[in-house]
């Protein structure tokens, strides 16, 4: 007899869901004559929007307004974007990858459950590291992948309250290959973590980077730090947070300056957090960007 998790159910119950109720995009480049407008309908689950931002955020695009609509179990997304120099999307090929990597056969369930272990892609190996940053620790992490004989293939690293992670993409120097050697892997494993002084998990996967890293900061506290810099960015954002416990919602008003993905950054946060945007207004059509949202309490 086939024994079935919980979560095993939960997440094929999600894929039966999500193919009954496919999602319905529209690219719109006649409403307005500043951005174009691409719509999103689809079942609304945790994790459906920053799906649809990060897609949008990985093809480049500058969300300038966005409005954001949760009825119950469905949701219907506006998003009025241009392309890096800030005009309305004409390129066909553009579009097309909009559509295609939003429609059914692309936005598939996406599990935003991860474990921990030793995996490789069908391309590379994923290692990802957490530590606390100090000067010459990526010479350090690189010196010892080349001189475990593996090939950088791309890497990306963020830094914050002396906090530091990093996603690291590799293969086999002398094949080209993603490395499934578990033994192999295990000593690059302990390398790093004697270079990170074991204050680290380090763990290869699959997964979107900047998503990931996004993760890994949370998970880390890297926000319960003080420092300079806290106190720096504290005065660029103004955030106020009216708690309507009888409504079920909090309602957030938020203002800063302006910046490439910063709408893809914030609902990561809130995603992370485990709270839902019922309602939300973006405007970023100048220096300053504003957000006004109404978020569900995520029980």
């Amino acid at each position: 007899m086939d024994s079935w998790s919980l979560t095993e159910t939960e997440d094929e119950y999600e894929k039966l869901v999500n193919g009954m109720n496919p999602p319905r995009v529209t690219v719109d480049n006649t409403s307005s004559r500043r951005a174009t407008l691409v719509k999103v309908d689809s079942a609304n689950k945790h994790g459906s929007l920053l799906q649809v931002v990060q897609v949008l955020s990985d093809l480049n695009l500058i969300v300038k307004r966005a409005y954001i609509t949760s009825d119950g179990e469905w949701f219907m997304d506006v998003f009025h974007v241009v392309d890096q120099n800030g005009n309305k999307i004409s390129n066909t090929d553009i579009i097309d990858r909009i559509q295609q990597s939003l429609d059914s056969s692309s936005f598939k369930y996406r599990s935003l459950k991860r474990s921990v272990g030793v995996e490789a892609s069908a391309n590379y190996t994923t290692i990802e590291l957490i530590g606390t940053d100090r000067p010459g620790l990526l010479s350090e992490i690189f010196a010892v992948l080349t001189n475990q004989q593996c090939n950088i293939v791309a890497s990306e690293l963020w830094t914050h309250n002396m906090r530091i992670a990093s996603v690291v993409l590799v293969t086999d120097i002398s094949t080209g290959l993603p490395i499934y050697d578990t033994n192999r892997l295990e000593k690059i494993k302990q390398l790093l973590s004697y270079v990170l002084r074991g204050s680290t998990d380090i763990s290869f996967n699959s997964t979107h980077v900047e998503r990931r890293l996004h993760q890994i900061m949370y998970a880390n506290h890297d926000y319960d730090r003080g420092g300079e810099e806290m106190c720096a960015l504290r005065g660029l954002v103004e955030v106020t947070v009216e708690n309507c416990t009888d409504k079920g919602y909090i309602i957030v008003n938020a203002k800063c300056n302006d910046r490439p993905k910063l709408f893809f950054d914030t609902v990561c946060t809130l995603t992370d957090m485990h709270y839902m945007i019922f309602h939300a207004t973006v405007i970023a059509e100048g220096p300053e960007a504003f957000m006004v949202g109404f978020k569900h309490i995520h029980l």
